[in-house]
């Protein structure tokens, strides 16, 4: 297998960028994709990072990526990690990538005894949701996310 999984370093900036606008591209949300390269390099190559992102390559060409924080559960007194993005293209797919990238963060909540490890999918991706059954990712149906953005998040803010 030619599968080689590393953390990012400050000069993958631009390629996690393309990630994340491939990844928006196929949920049809490259819209709203904001993000520049700067800014993941402020977030997660600054002085105190609190974002962290490890790169798959296929025979040394960039294949994917995961990014991912550390959360904190109350009910369980411990961190977690929540993976914010994880994707694969598609001329890689099939091969393993994301299953890896998953099993690497899930050895990193053993290894530190986190409490869980959580994602959201969206509830028409059935390649994805049909993936994170085989691992072992139960829905949370009683649970939905809650956002507040923009200008709500301002009047929130000013409230």
């Amino acid at each position: 297998m030619a599968l080689t999984l590393r953390p990012a370093e400050r000069d993958d900036t631009a390629l996690i960028l393309a990630f994340v606008r491939e990844l928006a591209e196929y949920e049809k949300l490259l819209h709203e994709v904001e993000a520049t390269a700067e800014d993941f390099a402020r977030d997660l190559f600054g002085p105190s990072p609190r974002v962290f992102c490890d790169i798959a390559e296929w025979e040394g060409a960039p294949a994917g990526f995961a990014l991912w924080y550390y959360t904190f559960s109350t009910f369980r007194g411990r961190q977690g990690i929540f993976l914010e993005d994880i994707f694969v293209r598609p001329e890689f797919r099939g091969r393993g990538i994301a299953k890896a990238l998953m099993q690497l963060l899930a050895r990193r909540c053993v290894e530190e005894k986190l409490g869980r490890f959580e994602w959201n999918v969206l509830d028409w991706n059935a390649p994805a949701i049909r993936f994170y059954r085989s691992v072992g990712a139960v829905p949370l149906d009683a649970w939905t996310m809650q956002r507040v953005s923009g200008e709500a998040l301002e009047r929130l803010a000013a409230d």
